[in-house]
């Protein structure tokens, strides 16, 4: 059986600040990323110069990075009807395409550069203005082609065209599309959540996955019998 091939740095992208209406508000946004010429050097914070307009929801230290693959873009520029280049999904790096079962707590090895995947990316009103249709953050999700945030533990040089080695993280942690799947499921699963807790999950999503675990375990233990 072939191995599957090694994605590609096809592009670092980043943004300055811009005005984007948003429903009934004017945000300032980060969202409309470019690719940037040359080697790059990213930092523990992210891609140098950067704007990150929503704090509350994107990035620090666990969500430094934003992944998106090129295989992505080509799949939504066809439902959309319309070119879609590098960085329109506000992705800081475009690879060429994913690799089976991609984890929290694998790892990518780009030149010096080491990122951890942390978390999926949850749709918002920003990306839905971004494409110009109200409703697509539930086409976000029924495609579940989300992309992946990423802590940078080694900062490093990078270019497009470099090769990204995958460093398969630990097999019992849960898929991106099965985090994903979860964070807009109904209910509640204790185990799930208990193996989601145990992986080098993004601070953010921990806290509100936390919660959920706390809050499932106090109904539990408050039913007749426990």
């Amino acid at each position: 059986m072939s191995q599957p091939r090694s994605p590609s740095l096809l592009s670092i992208n980043a943004a300055q600040a811009q005005n984007l209406e948003v429903g009934v508000r004017t945000a300032r946004t980060g969202h409309f990323k470019q690719p940037l010429d040359g080697p790059v050097m990213v930092e523990q914070a992210g891609v140098p110069g950067d704007f990150i307009g929503d704090l509350k929801h994107h990035g620090g230290p666990d969500q430094a990075i934003y992944l998106f693959s090129q295989e992505d873009i080509d799949w939504w520029s066809e439902q959309l009807q319309r070119p879609l280049a590098a960085g329109f999904f506000g992705e800081n790096l475009t690879l060429s395409h994913w690799w089976p079962a991609l984890r929290i707590g694998d790892r990518l090895r780009i030149g010096e550069l080491l990122l951890e995947i942390t978390a999926p990316r949850i749709p918002c009103s920003t990306l839905a203005a971004r494409v110009g249709d109200s409703r697509f953050a539930k086409a976000f999700v029924r495609a579940e082609r989300c992309g992946a945030y990423a802590r940078v533990l080694t900062s490093g040089e990078v270019r497009a065209g470099d090769e990204v080695t995958v460093l398969a993280g630990d097999a019992v942690f849960p898929t991106i599309n099965e985090v994903f799947r979860y964070c807009h499921s109904k209910g509640a699963n204790p185990t799930f959540l208990r193996q989601l807790l145990a992986a080098p999950l993004a601070e953010k999503m921990r806290a509100e996955m936390q919660a959920k675990l706390s809050k499932t375990e106090q109904q539990t233990s408050s039913l007749p019998g426990f």
